[in-house]
């Protein structure tokens, strides 16, 4: 019997925000101007845009993992200077650490701050259980699938029961049944843990599929072309939804502005 997580979502704050980086010839290379962005607790929102519009760069200031150039961030009033406590972080590649096996894996973070192993080891195996891994936690990441493994990245982030998850393009590397079945198992945790999620992709279908909200990026400089809510009721299924007219307005909403944009060409 699967029991469900506990986990308050965290309220974000954008206010002002811009990176610029500067390159080897002492040029300015703006990634993200001015945003301006408040995320409610327990919001699930997508980020999609082109190559280089700087969606990873917003994950990565969201993330505490670089610092702004302008700007604040705050998660429940938190002024974001370093990684916080709050936050969780799931990158494509799953990063597990192959001598260790599958438990050890997820309460990493744990040993990391010293905490009580023994308590969250319980939580661990029930995080295990709810993404389809019960019984493989004396496994090590050579011996799972690339699905698999990024499931057990994904209990390793949620270990701590964070109040913001971060995920950058998770499902970008696996094929195209495995990434539906993860996409259809990310909507069940969510509904189970309504913490707050940023999840960058590219794809738009994804986005739709997943968020209440979706924000779409422009090409660099980065800003906010588009803030779309998704007002569909959950569950969604995945096949059936691609039936769904709403949804394939949603789609076609943030299929225009890449169009307007030139990033994609209509034929």
């Amino acid at each position: 019997m699967n029991v469900p997580i506990r986990s308050a979502g965290a309220a974000v704050e954008i206010s002002q925000l811009s990176k610029i980086y500067e390159t080897r010839e002492n040029d300015e290379v703006v990634a993200i101007e001015k945003v301006d962005l408040r995320f409610e607790p327990g919001t699930f929102v997508a980020v999609v845009g082109p190559s280089g519009c700087g969606k990873s760069t917003l994950l990565s200031l969201l993330a505490g993992l670089t610092s702004a150039s302008t700007g604040d961030i705050a998660i429940d009033g938190d002024i974001i200077r370093k990684p916080h406590s709050k936050i969780g972080v799931v990158f494509q590649s799953d990063l597990l650490l192959y001598w260790r096996t599958v438990l050890d894996n997820v309460l990493l973070p744990i040993e990391i701050k010293k905490l009580d192993l023994a308590k969250f080891r319980v939580r661990a195996e029930e995080l295990l259980a709810q993404v389809g891994l019960e019984g493989f936690g004396n496994k090590y990441p050579s011996e799972l699938s690339g699905g698999m493994r990024q499931r057990v990245a994904i209990c390793r982030a949620l270990i701590q029961e964070p109040g913001l998850l971060l995920m950058d393009e998770p499902f970008g590397a696996l094929d195209a049944l495995t990434r539906e079945q993860m996409i259809m198992d990310m909507q069940a945790m969510w509904v189970r843990v309504q913490n707050t999620v940023v999840f960058i992709t590219h794809g738009i279908d994804e986005a739709v599929f997943l968020a209440d909200r979706v924000l779409v990026m422009s090409p660099r400089p980065g800003r906010i072309d588009l803030d779309l809510k998704i007002d569909m009721p959950r569950p969604r299924q995945w096949s059936a939804i691609h039936e769904n007219k709403e949804f394939h307005g949603y789609v076609r909403q943030i299929r225009d502005i890449f169009e307007a944009r030139g990033v994609l060409v209509a034929h």
